[in-house]
């Protein structure tokens, strides 16, 4: 997990975040589980399925996307998801991120936190938002 001494900067916490969603991304599971104060990953991916290739896929009867049950064996839709709009509270430690499927906007974003631990100042998160 990246810890701070100090305080980080919006720019470095949303660097960190963008290092955490690529490798997600790219299916490295276990290695973004390491970069940030972690919650249960399977959540979100279960999130970002959702909001992304199953919504995709009730629009679209006829997409290929993978079904429902094979979200977990084969994470090749994380490949089609990225990073849009960050979006910061008014305190400067909770920042939304939304996201994209195919290039258009889902109706899940991901929420992370820039808190003071015993260790020093780390990234929680993500949790979902709909």
């Amino acid at each position: 997990m990246r810890i701070w001494t100090e305080r980080p900067a919006r720019t470095d916490a949303e660097a960190l975040v963008r290092h955490y969603f690529s490798l997600l991304r790219a299916g490295r599971i276990p290695e973004a589980e390491q970069l940030i104060d972690h919650y249960p990953v399977r959540h979100v991916l279960k999130s970002l399925w959702t909001g992304s290739v199953e919504a995709s896929a009730d629009e679209d009867e006829a997409s290929g996307s993978p079904a429902a049950d094979e979200w977990e064996q084969d994470l090749s839709w994380l490949g089609e998801l990225d990073l849009a709009d960050f979006h910061w509270g008014h305190t400067g430690s909770h920042v939304n991120v939304e996201i994209t499927y195919r290039a258009q906007m889902i109706k899940v974003a991901l929420g992370f936190w820039v808190k003071l631990t015993d260790a020093g100042w780390v990234v929680a998160g993500p949790a979902t938002y709909w």
